[in-house]
């Protein structure tokens, strides 16, 4: 399928491989939502337990913030690497596979007795959060019509929406009940469900493309493409950096008592439900534009936290702003990068997840490395510095309309 302007946007379902009306799978859809929820809640569930976890295995917040590092890195890597390896294997078979890593890892998160064996946990998490987002839309478009297509691909990432909400104050109400390990087993619980989910309703899907490195690089040499992974590192580095290290700041610096930072992170939760919403509104007009609202709004915020972090109220209302305002990067960013790739939308949609996880690895190595020298408020000042920087860059060279 072949763009004529930089407005047309080449639709995964639009491949001569999408689903026939009468191959649709909505029940196997909504099993892929599902792993969608237990991947997200499982890799940002160290952020409302950060603390906890570092006290129980002896190491510093910044150490125990690198769980969160392993998995982006590894998670980097396996986008896309995992459609390379395993391109002659059913597709089903592969999903299943790497819900297995899912739920392997939540069950040796669970009983990890030392930061080694928590970041073994971890790197096999990365493994399957890369592989599942690198294939998810491949897939979304065999399993059910094209006109579907846009419809499956919201009730999949409805996952990601509800994980928004609830991972955080769940899981830092569960640790401060029954202790940190907890919110791993309850992650573990829901794996398993996606797991029988998975294998009871998705039918058999033989390998059918034929992706290569050759494909990798010669996007790379796209000036778009790189301009947008570029904004990806800075702008989500920099996100990642302040909510990576969120909890230490509200006990440090606002000290809050973890009922009220449970309550404080259900609102960043609940913004980033209608953050996701609000982001696609906009970037449906103009992406450019939603990245550069959501980036700047998040500087602002940051920089609140800086200068005022010692208050309840500022926190509490920062704190909540600045998960609606996430909610505008994801779909602003995938819109952007399969524009500036429109004829190897998937391949681009890999790299667009490899940067993704270097950017969040980047948060938490460098918001680690100033919140133990620095203290806490260094993950906020990491977060004003590259965002800022994101934001600029996309505001000069981000994707511009044209009308014709």
């Amino acid at each position: 399928m072949s763009a004529t302007c930089p407005d047309c946007v080449a639709i995964a379902g639009d491949s001569p491989a999408s689903a026939t009306p009468s191959d649709t799978h909505w029940p196997a859809i909504g099993a892929l939502g599902l792993g969608v929820f237990g991947l997200v809640t499982a890799e940002f569930l160290p952020a409302s337990l950060l603390t906890a976890m570092a006290a129980d295995l002896q190491v510093s917040d910044g150490a125990a913030g690198q769980a969160v590092t392993a998995t982006a890195l590894v998670g980097a890597v396996a986008a896309p690497s995992i459609p390379l390896l395993t391109r002659r294997f059913d597709r089903k078979h592969v999903m299943l596979a790497l819900t297995v890593l899912l739920v392997l890892s939540n069950l040796i998160a669970a009983t990890a007795s030392s930061l080694a064996t928590l970041l073994v946990a971890r790197v096999m998490l990365g493994v399957a959060l890369g592989g599942f987002w690198s294939m998810a839309a491949a897939l979304a478009m065999r399993l059910v019509p094209e006109p579907l297509f846009a419809r499956a691909m919201s009730v999949i990432l409805t996952g990601v929406s509800v994980a928004t909400v609830c991972a955080a104050p769940i899981g830092a109400w569960m640790g401060d009940l029954w202790g940190w390990r907890s919110a791993f087993v309850a992650a573990g619980a829901v794996s398993v469900i996606t797991l029988l989910a998975q294998f009871f309703t998705m039918p058999a899907l033989p390998p059918r493309d034929n992706p290569s490195l050759r494909v990798l690089g010669e996007l790379l040499t796209r000036p778009s493409v790189r301009v947008a992974l570029l904004a990806v590192v800075l702008v989500i580095s920099g996100h990642f950096a302040g909510f990576t290290y969120i909890r230490p700041l509200m006990e440090q610096v606002t000290h809050l008592p973890v009922s009220a930072i449970t309550a404080i992170l259900l609102g960043y939760g609940v913004g980033g439900f209608f953050g996701n919403f609000a982001g696609g509104y906009l970037a449906g007009r103009s992406e450019r534009h939603a990245i550069v609202a959501g980036g700047a709004l998040i500087v602002v915020l940051a920089a609140s936290l800086l200068i005022a972090g010692h208050s309840a109220t500022v926190t509490a209302i920062a704190v909540a702003l600045w998960g609606f305002a996430f909610g505008a990067f994801p779909v602003g960013f995938q819109t952007w990068i399969v524009r500036a790739a429109p004829d190897q939308a998937e391949g681009a949609g890999g790299l667009l997840v490899a940067a993704f996880q270097i950017a969040i690895a980047s948060g938490a190595i460098g918001g680690g490395l100033l919140v133990d020298h620095v203290g806490a408020l260094g993950a906020p000042g990491f977060a004003v510095a590259a965002i800022t920087l994101g934001t600029l860059l996309t505001l000069r060279h981000g994707p511009r309309r044209v009308r014709i």
